[in-house]
């Protein structure tokens, strides 16, 4: 199937199955290795990316379910200005240990930022649920979210 997709700003045309999963499109298709494949069953959030502005899983989101909305990666999500704070932050307070999941994380952030400039704790553990990481830097990655919304952020590093 013929489809024109907008990621990262760009329209991308691909011709693949409509049953193919985004994931797949995105990292096979069109060579955006950002988002990850983690566990196939939109668990643990290595796949994130946004669809018009949400976190959505794209190992689950198959390509004929995307239609017209625009798709940011990893790749593109420091063109906007919170993916630039949200990005900026994660360096600063070093939060990648491995950095698997952390496309992931940062995108869920981002999505979270973008609809609630100014998080309470108990909205970031719901927004962050989602996402999984091994390496156990949660404590990193709150800090992180809250720098970025112009909270304190930093004291657990």
């Amino acid at each position: 199937m013929k489809t024109v997709l907008k990621v990262n700003g760009h329209s991308r045309e691909v011709d693949v199955p409509a049953d193919k999963p985004l994931l797949w499109v995105l990292r096979e298709d069109l060579g955006y290795v950002g988002p990850k494949f983690g566990c196939g069953q939109g668990l643990c959030g290595a796949c994130t990316v946004l669809m018009d502005g949400q976190a959505i899983r794209a190992c689950l989101t198959t390509l004929d379910t995307v239609g017209t909305a625009a798709i940011t990666t990893i790749e593109g999500v420091a063109a906007t200005p919170v993916g630039a704070k949200v990005s900026a932050a994660w360096v600063d307070l070093d939060v990648p240990q491995c950095g698997y999941c952390q496309a992931g994380q940062i995108m869920s952030a981002v999505a979270l930022l973008e609809s609630n400039p100014a998080p309470k704790d108990d909205e970031i553990d719901a927004a962050m649920a989602g996402n999984l990481c091994r390496c156990g830097t949660y404590h990193r990655i709150r800090d992180a979210i809250l720098k970025a919304s112009g909270r304190a952020g930093g004291t657990n590093v």
